[in-house]
Order: structure tokens, then sequence, then C-alpha cells
């Protein structure tokens, strides 16, 4: 079989236990068979990072600058249990993190529905996509212990001298306590903005813009006041166009409005706040594991996709002793089709950008029709049997099965169309 030529390369940023394991499946099964693609590979372990200082990290960030599309495996970020098991040399920062930083990006996380497979919230009929502000705030904030009494002010001192900022933050008693300083840039907040207002356009949806503004008066407004400036001055005649709405709510009234509607819109959150909500939309979906990422750079030229669960400890653990795992790959499968299908529309090759969509439905179709399915998924239907679900690899196998059906049945009409 011919393969489907992918012009430009991708870069490929491998991850860390039981995805790891189904990242090499799919790559193998899926994948490379079918298309000729230059993946430029970057092995983000944990063992790899200590090993390079991190700066394999780095590097697999700028070669995504460099190449435009990278799809991403999940990563390990050690706490101090992980530090110890791997015998690191510090704890290092989440790669993601790290990444997200460099690239100035959003992350945008879009559930993947299956009909057959029930929500948590029955209700919620269409996809709510959360917006994460992907730069500063707590993921880059300075936080200090204290250990005696003193005096915690915050300074800012401009470079022309002509602004001293001396402010008196809280007066710590003898049993200390803990503080922390963070921030963000006008740049940065206005490129989030113009992600969200495209992506709303992009996919005709209304969006929402959250803060708490009413506490934090000037952190959190200067968030505000950039969307509302930004939406009037070049997106307002478009949404009208589109009949589609953009509008600041509170997070609190946000989230009761979110559980009581239907879906069919976009959130953009700060960074805090759309790393929690975005977990909390995929279970109400069914599941992380039925959950898209992807990372969006302002100007859109650059693109990431990945999982947007954990390694999957437990099951690797399982993997090491040998035993049989039931580990739900779809999200990582629809990060390598997103990256696909996002490289082929920078290259304008549609033949690419079907592989990616067909792949995408061969895995949903595996699921809805043929009821095949790991073990998370079969116990939200009530089926806890062992006939009931198939393994990590069977899955996969499953998956290409009806791939290799679907290519060859194309190729077939292709053929006959000639």
């Amino acid at each position: 079989m011919n393969k489907i030529k992918v012009v430009n390369p991708i870069v490929e940023i491998d991850g860390d236990e039981q995805t790891r394991v189904i990242w090499k499946l799919i790559k193998e099964k899926l994948i490379l068979p079918y298309l000729n693609v230059d993946l430029k590979y970057y092995d983000l372990s944990i063992q790899e990072r200590d090993r390079t200082n991190d700066q394999v990290t780095k590097d697999s960030a700028y070669a995504t600058l460099k190449y435009g599309v990278a799809v991403k495996c999940a990563t390990i970020t050690p706490d101090e249990a992980r530090m110890k098991e791997f015998n690191l040399k510090k704890m290092w920062k989440s790669p993601n993190g790290t990444i997200r930083n460099i690239l100035d990006g959003t992350v945008f996380r879009e559930p993947i529905i299956i009909p057959s497979i029930p929500r948590l919230v029955p209700h919620w009929e269409k996809p709510i996509i959360i917006g994460r502000h992907a730069f500063g705030d707590q993921y880059r904030a300075t936080d200090i212990k204290i250990n005696r009494a003193g005096k915690l002010r915050l300074q800012f001192n401009s470079e022309d001298g002509k602004e001293n900022i001396d402010l008196k933050v809280y007066d710590f008693p003898d049993s200390g306590g803990i503080a922390m300083a963070m921030f963000n840039t006008n740049n940065s907040i206005e490129g989030f903005a113009k992600a969200s207002f495209e992506l709303a356009l992009k996919r005709k949806l209304p969006l929402f813009f959250t803060t708490k503004n009413t506490i934090l008066k000037n952190y959190d407004n200067q968030f505000k006041q950039i969307f509302d400036g930004l939406f009037n001055e070049k997106y307002r005649e478009k949404f009208q166009a589109l009949g589609i709405k953009y509008e600041h709510r509170l997070i609190d009234d946000m989230v009761a409005q979110m559980l009581k509607s239907k879906g069919g819109f976009i959130i953009a959150m700060k960074n805090y706040d759309g790393d929690v909500q975005s977990d909390i939309v995929a279970q109400g979906f069914g599941s992380l594991g039925l959950m898209t990422s992807i990372l969006v750079t302002p100007d859109g030229k650059t693109f990431e996709s990945e999982a947007a669960h954990g390694t999957v400890t437990r099951h690797f653990r399982q993997h090491q002793r040998g035993e049989e795992t039931s580990t739900n790959s779809i999200a990582s499968i629809f990060a390598w089709t997103r990256a696909i299908i996002q490289r082929g529309k920078l290259d304008n090759t549609s033949d690419v950008i079907k592989f990616g969509n067909t792949l995408e439905k061969a895995t949903l179709d595996t699921v809805q029709i043929d009821e095949k399915m790991t073990k998370d998924l079969a116990m939200m239907l009530g089926k806890t049997s062992r006939e009931s679900y198939v393994t990590t690899e069977e899955f996969i196998d499953e998956v290409s099965r009806r791939l290799m059906n679907a290519v060859v049945n194309e190729r077939k009409k292709s053929l006959c169309r000639l």
C-alpha cells in the first residue's frame, strides 16, 4: 500500500509510563503504516529530562516553533515521591508548563463525544470547550515559606527609574506562614484573547470569558479590559455576522450556568481556572480518556496536541508486573489525529487531512458500532464481566482493523472513479 506523503515534519514528543506504552503501539500500528512522515523525535521521559537538566523539554518547544506542529505524549511532573523514586537531581517543573511558556499559547480542551457512552451530566448535548491561558499566574509564581515574624512587601522599580512602587502586603506573626507573587503580561493576555476569539469564529460558537474581577480589581480586571477592548475593536462585527456572542462573566456564575446548560460554547479561563475546569468538564462528559487538548499560539501558526490525561501510573505498574491492562488510548489517538489534520491544513494536503478524519472515525466506530472498548468505558455502561472489555493492545488492534478496511475501501473507490 502506498503511504500518504506528509510534506513537512511533525515534532513527536514522547512521554512516560503507560501512555508511553500505548504511544508506541499507536505509532507502529495506526500511523507509520499509512503515513510517510518525518517525525522529529524528542524523548521527554523523566529520566531523559533529568539527564539533560530539562534541556530536552526546551528543545522540543523550540522545535515546535520551528516546524509548526507537534504531538505530545503525557509526561510525569515530579513531586517529592517521584523525585525519590527516580533519584532526580531536582524537582523539575511541569514539561507542559515549560512548553506553554515558550510557545505563549492557549490550551483548548474539548470532549470526544461517543453517543453510546453515558455522561455524568446527561443534559450536556453539545461540546463545551475550555480555553486555558497557558502563561504566568500560579504556574510561574514565586512562592516562599516564612518562618518568623516580619513584614512582606511588594516592590516594583521601572527600568527608566521613573516609577518605584513599594506596597505593604502583610505583617506576619511569629508562627510565620506562606506567600506568593504572580504575574502576567499585557501581550500574553492579548494573545490569549485573540486565540479565543479566533476559535469562536472558526467553530461558530459563543465565547464566554471568566474572571473574579470583583475581588482582584487590578489583576483580573486587566484581563477583562483587554478582552473587552479587543472584542470591540476587531471582533464585534464578525461575531454579529455569525449570530454568536461574547460575554464576560464571573467565574462562579459561569460554572453554575455551565452545569445547567446543554453545552455548545467556549469558555476562556485564566491559567489555574482552566486547569481545574477542563478536568471537571472531562468528567462531566464521561472521562479524561475522552478529551482532546491542543495548544495554539496567538498567531495560529504553531500547534501542539496532546492527551488531556496523565501517565496512568496504576496501569503501568500492572504492565511492569506482566499483568493484563485495559488502558483507554482514545485521547492519545486523537492527539495524533489532531496534529496530523493541522499539518495537512498548513500544508494544504487534503489526503493528510482525510486520513486524520478517517482514523478518528475508525476509533469512535470501534466503540460505538463494534462495541469494543476498554474497561473504563465498559464500566460506565454498567458492564463488569471480563468479556465486556478488551485489553490495551486489543483495542488498538480493533481500531487498526477498522482503519485498514476504511483505507482499502477508499482506495478501491478512488480506482473505480478513475
